[in-house]
């Protein structure tokens, strides 16, 4: 990961233009090839970013630094460097991905174990699927032999959405397993991420932890 501090204005040319007037700005670069800038005043939210796959290029116009990012729609993000404060490089290595908790992780495992809650004809191909990213949840086929990626969550938010939205892009490069399709599951979804995902062709599915938990307590008994 390379962080960089500096002087900067940034402007976006894609669907829409935007501009971030001068100011002092925290860059990141990620192995992944994203490219996101931050302010000191919203938590993790970045000003404004480029999600993989894209490319960067660093040049020069007159004095100064200009950091050029283009993704594969030719939406670009270009960065007017005033003055670098800092500039370093870290190797953070692969990153052993969240921890999920008792009933996140119940959760899947139920889902895997009734996969045909997501629908009659389903069948699962593997839990924890491995990407360059981190897992996906759950990989399956529906009906009609399409792959399905579906991301679980206890509450269903934004960031859930933008997550599996980027193992989408990833698994959809995988001519052996595209087109891949995306299911959101979570026992409640906000309706921003519902709105978001839908926008971006994502299923939505809302499950009730009690309910699978009872048909998994069926499936023990025997009269």
């Amino acid at each position: 990961m390379r962080l960089v501090i500096a002087r900067c204005s940034v402007d976006y040319a894609g669907r829409l233009t935007a501009h971030l007037p001068s100011a002092p700005r925290l860059i990141l670069v990620k192995a992944d090839g994203s490219v996101s800038i931050h302010a000191d005043d919203r938590a993790y939210k970045p000003l404004n970013w480029m999600s993989p796959p894209c490319t960067l290029k660093e040049g020069v116009d007159g004095e100064q630094d200009v950091w050029t990012v283009v993704n594969k729609a030719g939406e670009k993000l270009i960065i007017t460097m005033e003055e670098v404060l800092h500039d370093s490089s870290y190797e953070l290595g692969v990153d052993p991905g969240l921890i999920k908790d008792g009933v996140e992780a119940h959760l899947q495992e139920l889902l895997a174990d009734r996969i045909e809650i997501l629908g009659d004809g389903h069948t699962l191909i593997r839990r924890e699927y491995p990407t360059a990213i981190g897992p996906v949840d759950i990989l399956c086929r529906d009906a009609d032999g399409q792959t399905v990626a579906v991301e679980l969550k206890r509450r269903g938010d934004i960031d859930g959405v933008e997550q599996l939205t980027r193992y989408l892009e990833l698994l959809n490069r995988d001519p052996h397993l595209a087109p891949v399709r995306g299911v959101f599951a979570a026992q409640e979804i906000k309706p921003q991420a519902r709105v978001l995902a839908t926008d971006r062709g994502i299923g939505c599915v809302v499950l009730d932890y009690d309910a699978m938990r009872g048909i998994e307590d069926d499936k023990l008994r025997l009269f």
